[in-house]
């Protein structure tokens, strides 16, 4: 036969609550999954920058192409900043002055320079993450230069070829050459 019998005071006021190691153990969890949302969110906001970089990296070139398209002597050999800055050419993305100073979100310079028939965009102080990842699948240039090592000139770019040329991990960040077709 079984006691339904009222339980003592004493007995119901040691069960409430949450011990210290039930306690303990929350906040463990609780931890865990923080740490977890933090990765993934720094792995969104890597990709993010990388395709913001590529998003600007075609805007100027589409900009500077359609700015020379009636030039018949080419894009000169100077720097080009100044006029594309006059142009409105630079994405809103990139801080630019009147001067013809771009700078992109990591604080490094922006330069477009004509090299006669043809132009270059430099970027630098990127991130080796959204370096390799800005690099990987990039197609349609005639060439794209990491840091001053050799020329990728295979497209689509591979990631093994993208992490060769991006091999500054340092806080300096990397330097990227693309150069127009």
């Amino acid at each position: 036969m079984t006691d339904f019998s009222p339980q003592p005071a004493a007995i119901l006021s040691r069960q409430r609550g949450a011990s210290l190691l039930e306690g303990i153990a929350y906040l463990g969890i609780a931890a865990i999954v923080i740490l977890g949302a933090v990765s993934l969110l720094t792995g969104a906001f890597s990709s993010a920058q990388s395709n913001r970089v590529s998003e600007e990296i075609v805007s100027i070139r589409t900009g500077v192409k359609k700015l020379y398209s009636s030039q018949s002597s080419g894009y000169g050999t100077a720097d080009l900043n100044a006029t594309l800055v006059s142009a409105k050419v630079f994405p809103s993305t990139l801080t630019a002055t009147a001067a013809g100073a771009a700078t992109n979100s990591w604080g490094g310079s922006v330069t477009v320079t004509g090299a006669t028939s043809t132009f270059n965009i430099v970027y630098t102080g990127v991130p080796q993450d959204v370096c390799i990842n800005a690099l990987s699948g990039a197609t349609g240039w005639a060439s794209i230069t990491g840091n001053a090592n050799a020329a990728i000139t295979t497209f689509p770019v591979t990631p093994a070829d993208a992490a060769a040329a991006c091999s500054v991990s340092t806080s300096a960040g990397n330097t990227i050459t693309w150069a127009s077709n």
